[in-house]
C-alpha cells in the first residue's frame, strides 16, 4: 500500500505554489469574470500538471511504466508542432470584427501602430535585463495585448518562457479596465478627456469594400511582413466569412462555437508550460513586471501620439481614443468609452474607440510578423 503515498511524498513547496496560482486564476475567472473562458481552464490545468506523477504528462509511473499524457499531447500537437490552436482562434476573432468604423476613418490606422510602442520598448528593456534576443522579443509581444498572437510568437521563436508569457498576456488583458484608466490619467488632463467627438456614419460603407478589405489587407501584409501571413490570413479569412453575406451560419459558428471551443482547449493546453520547476523562477517575476510595463507603454504611446496629431488638427481628437489602439478587442474600446462618460455623460464616441481598437488588432499581427522576421534574420 506504500504506492498510495508516492504522490504525497513527491509533492513539494513549488507544486503548492502552483496550486495557489491555479486557484487565483480560477478565482479571477469566476468571481471577477476576467477572461473566464481562458483563465478558468488555465487555472485548472495548472493544478493538473502539478499533481505529482500526474497522468496528464508523459512520464514514468511506478507500477505502470511510461504514460502518454493528454495535456502534453495537446501542447505538442496543437501548439508546439503546428501552432494550430492559436491560428484557428484567429478565424473566430476575425468573424467577430466589424471594420466599418475603421473604414469610415482610415486615419485611425495610425492609432493601432502608435499604441504598440510598448512592444519595442519592452524588447529593449528585456534585453537590458539579461534575456536573450528571442526571449526578449517573445516577452515584448505581451504588449500586443493579444493572447493568441503572444502564444504563437513565443512558440515560433522557441522561447523558454511560454508559460509565464501566456499568463502575463492574458492576466493583463483581463486587467485592462484597471490598467488603462490609470495610464491614461497619467498623461492627460481632464479638459483633454472631455473633448467631444462627432458620430461615425459606419452604415455608409459599401458591402463590396467590406469584402475587398480583408483580401487586400492579407495581400499587402503578406508582401510587407511574410512571417505574419498565417496570422493575418486566418484573421482576415474569418472576417471575409462574416462580410461575404452567404455564409451567415458559418460566421455565427466561428464567432461562438469555434471561438469558445478553441479558447477552452488553448487554456488547458497552455497549462503544460505551468509546471512548477519551470514556472517558479526569478525570470517569471521579471516577465510579469515587463508585461505590465508593456501594457502601460502601449496605452501611453497611443495617447501621446493622438496629442501630437492634435497639434496639427483644427478638429481635435479625444486623446483617449489613441489608447484604444491596443489589440484587446473589444474590451479596450468599452473601457475608453466608460472613462469618457465619467468625465462627461454626454460624450459618446464608442465607434471612434472601436475604430482604433480594430486597427490595433491588425497592427498587433503586423508588428508580430515584423518582430519574427527581424529576430529570425539575426539568429
Amino acid at each position: 500500500m506504500e504506492f498510495l503515498l508516492d504522490g504525497f511524498l513527491a509533492f513539494g513547496w513549488k507544486q503548492a505554489i502552483m496550486f495557489v496560482v491555479g486557484a487565483v486564476l480560477i478565482y479571477l475567472a469566476i468571481a471577477k469574470e476576467y477572461e473566464p473562458a481562458l483563465l478558468l481552464p488555465m487555472g485548472f490545468g495548472a493544478i493538473l500538471v502539478n499533481l505529482p506523477l500526474s497522468g496528464v504528462l508523459n512520464q514514468i509511473m511506478p507500477g505502470v511504466g511510461e504514460t502518454h499524457g493528454v495535456i502534453q499531447w495537446l501542447f505538442e500537437t496543437g501548439i508546439s508542432a503546428s501552432e494550430v490552436l492559436p491560428l484557428l482562434l484567429f478565424i473566430g476573432i476575425g468573424a467577430m470584427i466589424d471594420f466599418s468604423p475603421l473604414l469610415s476613418r482610415p486615419v485611425y490606422f495610425l492609432f493601432g501602430a502608435s499604441a504598440h510602442f510598448g512592444i519595442f520598448a519592452t524588447i529593449t528593456l528585456s534585453c537590458l535585463l539579461g534575456f536573450s534576443l528571442k526571449d526578449a522579443a517573445a516577452i515584448g509581444i505581451i504588449g500586443a495585448a493579444d493572447g493568441p498572437t503572444t502564444i504563437l510568437v513565443s512558440q515560433v521563436l522557441h522561447s523558454t518562457y511560454l508559460g509565464p508569457i501566456a499568463v502575463a498576456a492574458y492576466s493583463y488583458m483581463s486587467l485592462v479596465p484597471i490598467i488603462q484608466p490609470f495610464a491614461i490619467k497619467l498623461v492627460t488632463t481632464k479638459k483633454e478627456r472631455m473633448i467631444k467627438m462627432d458620430p461615425i456614419a459606419s452604415a455608409s460603407i459599401p458591402r463590396i469594400l467590406k469584402i475587398i478589405f480583408p483580401i487586400a489587407v492579407t495581400i499587402v501584409v503578406g508582401f510587407i511582413s511574410p512571417a505574419a501571413v498565417a496570422l493575418i490570413g486566418f484573421l482576415m479569412f474569418g472576417n471575409l466569412i462574416r462580410e461575404c453575406g452567404v455564409l451567415e451560419s458559418l460566421s455565427q459558428t466561428a464567432q461562438q462555437t469555434l471561438s469558445n471551443l478553441i479558447t477552452l482547449l488553448l487554456g488547458i493546453t497552455i497549462a503544460f508550460t505551468l509546471q512548477a520547476e519551470e514556472f517558479i523562477t526569478l525570470d517569471t517575476l521579471k516577465i510579469l513586471v515587463l508585461g505590465l510595463i508593456a501594457f502601460i507603454f502601449d496605452t501611453v504611446g497611443g495617447v501621446l501620439f493622438t496629442k501630437f496629431l492634435n497639434i496639427f488638427l483644427k478638429k481635435k481628437i479625444n486623446p483617449m481614443i489613441g489608447a484604444a489602439g491596443i489589440s484587446a478587442f473589444p474590451m479596450s474600446a468599452r473601457v475608453i468609452q466608460k472613462l469618457a462618460l465619467k468625465e462627461d455623460p454626454s460624450n459618446i464616441f464608442l465607434m471612434h474607440a472601436v475604430s482604433a481598437n480594430v486597427s490595433g488588432q491588425i497592427a498587433s499581427v503586423v508588428a508580430s510578423g515584423l518582430v519574427i522576421s527581424l529576430i529570425i534574420s539575426h539568429l
